[in-house]
């Protein structure tokens, strides 16, 4: 399973952008999807999760409210979508997926990354006015 993101760019504060996520190698029927990002000099941390199913869907409190991930129906992307976009959201943007097991809704709503073993090559995103 191959992971590649696409969509970062550079917005204006207040702009809004769509960061899709396209799987090759393998359909994403079976997995936990992933989205994680990483700001210059600080962790990656996780943003929000979505199970195979689609029916337990987890964000972080930052991310609740601005963010919203979806699947596509092609069940080969994802998609993350990010209004009202901030300064302090510039970022390296991940997608990351993994196969659903038992506890994928404990790992899920972690946002445990070691839980992920698949993951993408990350796009940029830079807010700036």
């Amino acid at each position: 399973l191959h992971l590649v993101e696409s969509g970062g760019g550079l917005v204006q504060p207040g702009e809004s952008l769509r960061l899709s996520c396209t799987a090759s190698g393998a359909t994403l029927d079976y997995h936990t999807i992933g989205w994680f990002r990483q700001a210059p000099g600080k962790e990656r941390e996780g943003i929000s999760c979505m199970t195979s199913s689609g029916h337990y869907i987890s964000y972080s409190d930052f991310a609740k409210g601005r963010f919203a991930i979806s699947r596509g129906s092609a069940k080969r992307t994802f998609d993350l979508q990010i209004n009202n976009l901030k300064p302090e959201d510039t970022a390296v943007y991940y997608c990351a997926a993994a196969v659903d097991d038992v506890q994928t809704i404990n790992w899920c709503s972690l946002m445990s990354e070691p839980s992920y073993d698949n993951w993408g090559q990350g796009t940029q995103v830079t807010v700036s006015s």
